[in-house]
C-alpha cells in the first residue's frame, strides 16, 4: 500500500472521501495537517532522503516498507496529490506522471508488451493515437481502432487472443464524442480485460469512470486540473476492483514473480488495491523517470482546490456559446455533448448530467480556409496547443495536433477538416460571444 507524505493509506482516506461531497474532496482532499503542521502541502524539493541504515533503506528497495529513497520513483508532494486525485476519483491507489501522454503511456504499457494487443476508441486526442498507432506500434504492441459509435458485431470482432486493455476518452479532444462507458467495460469484462478511460475533459466532477465499470482511469492534470496553464502533468489512478488474478497468464507481471525487485509478486504483496500502481511506480517510473515534479505538483493541487467551482463557469460558458453558435448562418455545423441536437446528448445525459466540459467544436462555413481566418481575427480567444485553461483559446487540429492523420484518420477520429476547437474560459460570455460574432463578420 502507497502511502502520503503523513502516513496516511490511500484506502483510509478514500473511506472518508465516500461521505464528503466532491467539492469537499476538492479543497480538503489528499492531506489534512496535524497540530502545528503547515495548512498547505509542503514542497518536499529533494532528489534523495536519509536513513540511518542501509538495512532500512535495503527495506524500501524490496518493497518491504513504506517511505521513500529517490524522488525519480516517488515524492511526498506527489504522492499527496495522487491522494486527492484518487480520492477525487474514488479509486484505490495512483500515481502522478510528468505528462498526460505518460499517464497514457504507462497505463497501457504496464500491463501489455510486445506481441500484444489492445483495443482503442478510434474517436481520441491525436498525440494519443499517434502514441498508439505509431511509436508504440514499433514496441511490438499492436492497435485495434473502432468507432466509439460501433456496432456490438464490430465490437466484438476487434478482440484477439492477445488483447490486454481497452481504451478510450470520457469526451474525446476534441471530436467531443462521448464514450459508452458502460458498453465497453462489459466487453472488455467479458474478454477479460481491464477498461482504461482518459477522464481528461470530464474531470471527476463531471464524471467518476468507475461508477460505471472503469477499471483505470487517467487524466492529462495539465488541463482542467490545473487550469491555469501553468504546470505540465498526467496522473494514473486504479479503482483496485480489476481481479488481475483471474488471468494469470493474461498478466503476468502483475500474477508472477518479478525478478528486477527480488521476486515480488505485486498481487500477492499489494492486492487489488494496490498491485497495479505499485508495478507501474517500482518498474516503469524506475526505469523511464517520467516523474512529475513537487513543484508542478504543488501547482497542480492549488488548481484542484478550485476545480469544482471552475467546471461549473466552464459547462455554463460553454453551453451559451454553443447554442449561439448552432443559430448562426455562418456556422456550418456545431457539436457540443449538452445541446439537444448532439448525437451524444442521451450519453451526456447518462455520464454527464451535470455539465460536460468546457471544449466547443464547429466548423465555419467555407471550410479550413475560413476557419483558419475566422481565429485570425479573434481578440479575446488565442491561438494556442492548448485546451482547458481559464482562459479562452482555440486550434485548428487538422492542421495542428492532428496534422500527421490522413483525411481518413481525421474522419475515423471525428476531427473534419474544418473543425475548430474553441476552449471556452472563465471571462464573461457575453464578452466571448462579442468576439466571436466580430471574428465572424
Amino acid at each position: 500500500m502507497r502511502y502520503n507524505y503523513f502516513n496516511k493509506p490511500l484506502k483510509e482516506q478514500n473511506k472518508m472521501a465516500d461521505k464528503r461531497k466532491v467539492g469537499t474532496v476538492c479543497v480538503q482532499g489528499g492531506y489534512t495537517p496535524g497540530n502545528g503542521e503547515p495548512r498547505q502541502i509542503p514542497i518536499i524539493q529533494s532528489t534523495t532522503f536519509k536513513y540511518a541504515t542501509g538495512e532500512a533503506m535495503g527495506k524500501l528497495f524490496d518493497l518491504e516498507a513504506s517511505g521513500y529513497f529517490y524522488s525519480r520513483l516517488q515524492n511526498p508532494t506527489c504522492d499527496t496529490v495522487a491522494a486527492k486525485i484518487c480520492e477525487l476519483e474514488g479509486g484505490s491507489a495512483a500515481m502522478l506522471t510528468s505528462s498526460g501522454q505518460a499517464a497514457s503511456f504507462y497505463s497501457i504499457f504496464n500491463i501489455a508488451s510486445c506481441g500484444d494487443h489492445i483495443v482503442s476508441s478510434a474517436s481520441i486526442y491525436g498525440g494519443t493515437y499517434n502514441l498508439f498507432a505509431v511509436t508504440m506500434k514499433r514496441m511490438g504492441i499492436e492497435f485495434t481502432f473502432v468507432s466509439p459509435d460501433c456496432s456490438d458485431e464490430e465490437l466484438e470482432k476487434a478482440f484477439k487472443p492477445n488483447t490486454k486493455a481497452v481504451f478510450g476518452e470520457t469526451i474525446a479532444n476534441p471530436a467531443l464524442t462521448v464514450f459508452d462507458i458502460e458498453r465497453f467495460a462489459d466487453a472488455a469484462h467479458k474478454h477479460g480485460v481491464p477498461l482504461i478511460v482518459d477522464n481528461t475533459f470530464a474531470t471527476p466532477v463531471n464524471c467518476r469512470p468507475f461508477e460505471f465499470g472503469a477499471d483505470i482511469v487517467t487524466h492529462s492534470t495539465t488541463k482542467y486540473m490545473d487550469g491555469h496553464g501553468a504546470a505540465v502533468g498526467g496522473c494514473i489512478v486504479d479503482s483496485g476492483k480489476f481481479d488481475w488474478t483471474k488471468y494469470p497468464d493474461k498478466f503476468p507481471g502483475l500474477c508472477t514473480p518479478d525478478d528486477s525487485y527480488h521476486g515480488v509478486t505485486y498481487t500477492e504483496r499489494f492486492g487489488l488495491s494496490g498491485a497495479y500502481i505499485t508495478k507501474a511506480t517500482a518498474q516503469l517510473m524506475r526505469d523511464f523517470g517520467s516523474v512529475q515534479s513537487p513543484q508542478n505538483a504543488f501547482i497542480l493541487n492549488l488548481g484542484l482546490e478550485s476545480l469544482h467551482v471552475r467546471m461549473k463557469r466552464h459547462c455554463e460558458n460553454a453551453e451559451r456559446i454553443a447554442k449561439y453558435l448552432e443559430n448562426h448562418e455562418k456556422i456550418a455545423w456545431v457539436n457540443y455533448p449538452s445541446l439537444e441536437s448532439s448525437p451524444y446528448y442521451d450519453l451526456a445525459k447518462k455520464y454527464l448530467p451535470n455539465g460536460s466540459c468546457g471544449v466547443v467544436s464547429f466548423g465555419v462555413k467555407g471550410g479550413r480556409e475560413a476557419a483558419q481566418a475566422f481565429m485570425g481575427k479573434l481578440k479575446i480567444a488565442a491561438i494556442e496547443t492548448h485546451v482547458a485553461d481559464a482562459r479562452s483559446c482555440c486550434l485548428h487540429p487538422a492542421s495542428t495536433t492532428h496534422r500527421q492523420m490522413s483525411d481518413e484518420e481525421l474522419t475515423n477520429a471525428g476531427v473534419p477538416s474544418d473543425l475548430v476547437r474553441l476552449s471556452v474560459g472563465l471571462e464573461d460570455a457575453d464578452d466571448l460571444i462579442a468576439d466571436i460574432e466580430q471574428a465572424l463578420n
